[in-house]
C-alpha cells in the first residue's frame, strides 16, 4: 500500500530544505541537448534505429549508428561538459525526500499523480503505467529506483491530463533493461550501470549512464518537446523572381513528354523549353530567354549563394541510408557525398509552422520509386529548401517537398508529384508525365507576365489537377471578411459558387467532368486571385 508524507513533514522539509523541493524541475545543463550518453561506457547500435538529439560518450566511443538526427560527441568538449552536467543531474535527483512508496512491481493499470516515489530494490514494469498531471503541465513525477529497474515486453508509460516526458525523471541504481516493444516517457539516468533497448522500444525522453553502457537495436528515441527549445531553423533564402517559378533552368533546355500539369511558370535562361501545354501550366511558359529568365537566373544565384554558405548544424554521415523513415527537425544539414534517397523522410516541425528546413547535399541525389518526403507538425513546403551539388533523379510516382536548388541536370519521372519548385542554376531539366508540380507563396504580378496562380495573399490551391475535392488556402485570411470561390467553363459559364470559410478550406468538385477550368477568389466582393484548374474526374 502506497504511504504518503503528511503535511506537516512536507511543510518542516519547505521550510528547512528549500533546495529538495518535490515539484522542482530537473535542470540538466547541456545535457538536455543529447538523447542517449554515457559518461564512461560505449554506445552501440545494432538493426535500424531513429534517433533525434545528440549522442555521446565521454569514455568511449559510438558505434552501428545511421543517419542520428543529432551530432555525435565522443571524448570531446561538448561529451566532458555533458559528464559534468549529469553527475549535478543525479545528485539532485538522489537527495530529493521521498513521498510515497510504491510497490517493487508498477503498472498493470496503475494510475499515478505527481511526486517523488521511491522503491526499493529491484524494480519492473508491466502492461501500463499511467501518470497523471491533473490538468497541469508544470507537474513533475519523479522515481527513485534503489536497485535495477526492467520493463516487461510491450509495457508501456503513458502521460495523460498535461503530463509531459520532459517532467518525468527515472532514477535507477543499476541496469535499466527494457524489453520488446516498451514504450518509456522520460529522462532515465541509470547510475553504475548500463541501459539496454530491444527491437521496437520507444523513448521519448533521454537515456544517460552515469558508468556503463548502452545498447539499442532497431528503436525509436528522441527527446521531448516541452516547448523549452523553439527549433527555428536557418533564415531562408529569397529567391526573388525565382520564386514565380514552377520549373527553371539558368542554363539548360527544359523537356516535357507525355501529360505534365505545372503550377507556377516554366523557362530556362540558355536553351529552349519545349513539350508543355499551355492549358496545363497555371503560369506562363518562356519558350525562350527573355528577360523575366534573366533576371530569375540573378536571383537563383544569390539562393543558392547564401544556401551553400550556410554552416551545417548536422552532417548526416551515411548518403546511401538517407530516409528509411528518417525524422528531420528544424535544421540545417549536410550530407557530403551521393544521396541515395530510398522510402520515406519526415520533416517535423515541432509545431512551429515557420521554421526552416535546409538540406545541403554535396553530391547527386537519386530517389527510389515511390519514395515521399512528408510533413509533419506544422511544417510546410515552402519552407524546405534543398540545395544539391550534383544531378538529381527523382523517380517514379515520388512525392517530394520543398524547393530544389541543384547545379546539375534534373530528371522528374513518371507519376512524380512535387510540392514546391525545380530550379537548376546549371543543367538541363526533364519531366515525364508528372502528376503534378505546384509554386509555393509567390508574390507574382501577372500583369508583368509572371505566375497566375500564386498571389501577394498567398492564396493558393492544392492538389491541381484535382480528383474530387481541392483545398483552398488563404494565409492572410480575415474573420471579418467574406471569401468565396467561383469556378467557370472554358466558355465563361458560371458552374460553381461557394463561400469559403477559415484560412483553409476544402472543397468538394466531384460533380465537375475532366477538363480545364477557370476559377475566382474574391474578398468583399473584390477578386483576390485567379487562375486555371484541372479536373481529371
Amino acid at each position: 500500500m502506497i504511504k504518503k508524507i503528511t503535511n506537516k513533514v512536507k511543510i518542516g522539509i519547505l521550510l528547512f530544505a528549500p533546495s529538495l523541493l518535490f515539484g522542482q524541475t530537473l535542470d540538466l545543463g547541456t545535457a538536455s541537448t543529447y538523447v542517449l550518453f554515457s559518461s564512461n561506457g560505449p554506445i552501440t547500435n545494432s538493426g535500424i534505429s531513429h534517433v533525434t538529439g545528440n549522442v555521446g560518450t565521454n569514455n568511449g566511443s559510438s558505434t552501428g549508428f545511421g543517419n542520428v538526427n543529432g551530432v555525435m560527441h565522443d571524448a570531446d568538449i561538448s561529451s566532458a561538459q555533458c559528464a559534468v552536467d549529469l553527475l549535478v543531474s543525479y545528485n539532485d535527483l538522489n537527495s530529493r525526500i521521498p513521498e510515497f512508496f510504491p510497490a517493487p512491481l508498477l503498472g498493470n493499470g496503475q494510475v499515478l499523480n505527481a511526486g517523488v516515489y521511491q522503491v526499493s530494490g529491484a524494480s519492473s514494469l508491466n502492461l501500463e503505467l499511467t501518470l497523471d498531471a491533473q490538468n497541469n503541465s508544470n507537474e513533475v513525477f519523479v522515481f527513485q529506483m534503489q536497485g535495477p529497474f526492467s520493463t516487461n515486453a510491450n509495457s508501456k508509460v503513458k502521460l495523460i491530463n498535461g503530463a509531459k516526458a520532459c517532467n518525468v525523471y527515472w532514477k535507477v541504481e543499476g541496469l535499466l533493461d527494457m524489453a520488446t516493444g516498451t514504450s518509456m516517457k522520460g529522462i532515465l539516468i541509470a547510475n553504475n550501470a548500463g541501459i539496454n533497448f530491444n527491437t521496437g522500444d520507444t523513448l521519448e525522453g533521454r537515456a544517460f549512464s552515469t558508468t556503463g553502457a548502452i545498447t539499442l537495436n532497431g528503436i525509436l528515441a528522441y527527446t521531448p518537446n516541452c516547448g523549452e527549445i523553439s527549433l527555428t531553423g536557418p533564415l531562408a533564402p529569397d529567391l526573388g523572381l525565382a520564386a514565380c517559378f514552377g520549373i527553371f533552368s539558368s542554363d539548360g533546355p527544359i523537356v516535357n513528354s507525355g501529360i505534365s500539369n505545372v503550377s507556377g511558370d516554366v523557362g530556362a535562361n540558355v536553351g529552349l523549353t519545349s513539350g508543355f501545354d499551355p492549358l496545363l501550366v497555371s503560369g506562363n511558359i518562356h519558350p525562350i530567354p527573355d528577360v523575366f529568365t534573366a533576371t530569375c537566373a540573378s536571383d537563383l544565384l544569390l539562393a543558392y549563394n547564401y544556401l551553400n554558405g550556410l554552416t551545417a548544424d548536422i552532417e548526416l554521415l551515411y548518403q546511401a541510408q538517407f530516409g528509411g523513415n528518417l525524422v528531420l527537425t528544424p535544421h540545417t544539414y549536410v550530407l557530403n557525398g551521393a544521396t541515395t534517397f530510398t522510402d520515406t523522410l519526415y520533416l517535423d516541425a515541432r509545431g512551429n509552422a515557420d521554421a526552416i528546413f535546409a538540406l545541403k547535399l554535396n553530391g547527386a541525389l537519386s530517389t527510389s520509386p515511390f519514395s515521399k518526403v512528408i510533413l509533419i507538425n506544422g511544417a510546410l513546403a515552402e519552407n524546405v529548401y534543398w540545395m544539391v551539388n550534383g544531378a538529381i533523379d527523382i523517380n517514379d510516382y515520388s512525392v517530394f517537398n520543398g524547393n530544389i536548388i541543384s547545379q546539375g541536370a534534373i530528371n522528374l519521372y513518371s507519376g512524380t508529384t512535387i510540392y514546391g519548385r525545380v530550379l537548376s542554376g546549371v543543367g538541363a531539366i526533364e519531366t515525364v508525365e508528372i502528376n503534378g508540380l505546384s509554386t509555393i507563396s509567390a508574390n507574382c504580378d501577372m500583369n508583368v507576365g509572371k505566375s497566375e496562380l500564386t498571389h501577394s495573399d498567398g492564396t493558393t490551391i492544392f492538389p491541381n489537377p484535382f480528383d474530387n475535392q481541392a483545398t483552398i488556402t488563404i494565409n492572410n485570411y480575415k474573420a471579418t471578411n467574406i471569401y468565396s470561390l467561383k469556378i467557370k467553363s472554358s466558355l465563361s459559364q458560371e458552374l460553381y459558387d461557394q463561400k469559403l470559410i477559415g484560412n483553409n478550406s476544402i472543397v468538394e468538385l466531384n460533380n465537375l467532368p475532366s477538363g480545364i477550368y477557370f476559377y475566382e477568389i474574391s474578398s468583399n466582393g473584390s477578386i483576390i486571385s485567379t487562375g486555371k484548374l484541372v479536373s481529371k474526374n
